[in-house]
């Protein structure tokens, strides 16, 4: 263990010792439920280019942070399922990764068929692009769209927009491009626009039983959901000095009782780079880096968790990983 990691593995441990991911195959294991009178309950893929804001859309609606966030592209890689239930309704919510239009990694490979995944089997896709704006990226996305699903044009970043009588000929163009069945402008971080995207999804959605227990916001385990944490903290605090390639790997998280208090969770988690610079770069001046994110990190899992939270990093050299399909995989991708 370097010096750094016994700096975090300290600070954050200072009192001393101490998913199902398919839907389909969750309601095969659980059996059907009863169906229940005037309830619906669907699927909806959010879909875009990287950094257009889909994870901060998932987290509006979900009214909970689930999926992380950060200004570096491709931060999501994986499918994210958030959960709302309002009244009748039950919306299952899909945050993808951004469809990778460049660097044909293994890893870019494995984000593009988790896209795929997601919106081949859904009742509703909402099509997230910056309001205004339309590039190369967002053409390619929406050329995955199959037929048949209804689709929303969700024009996120509204608040961005100074000039709004600009959008009129823009929304003209796209209704040449797609069939949308609706136009939305909002934004994200528009508590009003939240409520009124809910009001239409909705509708879109089957009468059905719902799928999930009424309070349940997520699928993902707290095991995925603390090492997604962890790479938003490195992502933060590395800026753009890191490659997006880099990723975390949980290798111990275990619950343990406490006298103290009433969960007690400890984590160790690898974040694995591609070289020795990149290494430094993470571990900081005397530690000082890899301390903040694991500080910040474990705070948030705190939160997230109601738990009491001991947090280890290690930073490891994996030179190389995002191009080896095996390796990939190994690290939780599909």
């Amino acid at each position: 263990m370097n010096d750094a990691t016994q700096d975090v593995a300290a600070d954050d441990g200072a009192e001393g010792a101490p998913v199902q991911n398919d839907l389909e195959a969750m309601l095969a294991a659980a059996g059907a439920p009863a169906a229940v009178p005037g309830q619906r309950c669907g699927v909806i893929a959010i879909v875009g280019k990287p950094n257009v804001g889909k994870s901060t859309l998932l987290n509006a609606l979900v009214g909970q942070k689930i999926s992380i966030t950060s200004r570096k592209a491709q931060t999501t890689r994986h499918r994210i399922t958030g959960i709302r239930t309002l009244e009748q309704t039950q919306f299952i919510f899909v945050d993808t990764p951004g469809f990778q239009t460049r660097h044909a990694t293994a890893l870019n490979k494995s984000l593009n068929k988790t896209v795929m995944g997601a919106i081949g089997d859904v009742d509703l896709i909402l099509f997230v692009v910056e309001a205004g704006n339309f590039t190369l990226a967002d053409a390619k996305v929406l050329s995955l769209f199959k037929p048949g699903i209804p689709t929303l044009l969700v024009a996120n970043k509204l608040d961005m927009v100074h000039r709004r009588a600009e959008l009129a000929p823009w929304l003209k163009s796209m209704q040449e491009r797609h069939p949308f069945a609706e136009f939305v402008p909002m934004s994200a971080k528009n508590k009003g626009d939240i409520e009124r995207l809910f009001g239409i999804c909705a509708k879109y959605l089957p009468e059905q039983a719902w799928w999930y227990a009424e309070d349940e916001l997520t699928d993902r385990s707290e095991k995925f959901l603390a090492s997604e944490t962890v790479r938003e903290k490195l992502f933060r605090f590395t800026g753009d000095e890191l490659p997006y390639t880099s990723t975390v790997v949980i290798d111990k998280f275990d619950e343990e009782k406490s006298k103290q208090h009433k969960r007690l969770v400890k984590i160790a988690a690898t974040i694995v780079v591609e070289r020795d610079n990149h290494k430094m770069m993470v571990i900081g001046d005397k530690g000082e880096r890899l301390k903040r994110i694991g500080t910040e990190a474990r705070q948030e899992l705190e939160k997230l968790m109601d738990a009491k939270v001991f947090l280890e990093l290690w930073v490891k050299v994996r030179s190389g990983w995002a191009d080896d399909e095996a390796r990939v995989r190994s690290f939780g991708y599909e």
